[in-house]
């Protein structure tokens, strides 16, 4: 989950481009769908995944539960490690897998009070193992700046 405040870091560089009278960005609250949830509740009913507690836990919870993978696929869950504002971590539900280093993911959270479908990650680790990711800021219509930790996948069993 995201805080308002932290989007800035998000697109950045979109951002001061409209504060030099660049193309302006539309608030947050226009995409996607509105949602009282937050990721944890959306990521468990999306993919089946059966897990409870802060996002960033969950890479610990499903030892011995579920299959945990560096490499995407659909109905896995991505979990984002703690960063910058976002304390509690993150989960993401792939949709798609466009290539080995962009999946599309539905997300409840991301941006606030959001449920956003089909929204590019890109891989941006060195090792091509997921740990490094870069999510789609759809105000800006592009990546954002900031480069993401990631623990990996769970895989929903079956």
């Amino acid at each position: 989950m995201i805080r308002p405040s932290s989007l800035l870091g998000l697109g950045g560089a979109a951002l001061l481009a409209a504060c030099a009278g660049g193309p302006r960005l539309a608030p947050a609250s226009h995409f996607g769908q509105p949602t009282r949830l937050t990721c944890v509740p959306y990521a468990r009913d999306v993919s089946g995944i059966d897990l409870a507690g802060n996002a960033f836990r969950w890479w610990n919870e499903a030892e011995g539960v579920y299959p945990r993978s560096q490499r995407p696929q659909v109905g896995a869950v991505l979990v984002f490690r703690p960063h910058g504002g976002m304390r509690v971590g993150h989960l993401a539900v792939v949709s798609r897998v466009k290539t080995s280093r962009e999946i599309l993911v539905n997300q409840a959270n991301w941006l606030p009070h959001r449920i956003e479908r089909n929204l590019p990650v890109v891989d941006v680790s060195d090792c091509n193992d997921w740990t490094r990711v870069r999510v789609w800021y759809e105000p800006a219509h592009a990546l954002g700046a900031t480069t993401y930790p990631t623990y990996g996948f769970i895989l929903p069993n079956g």
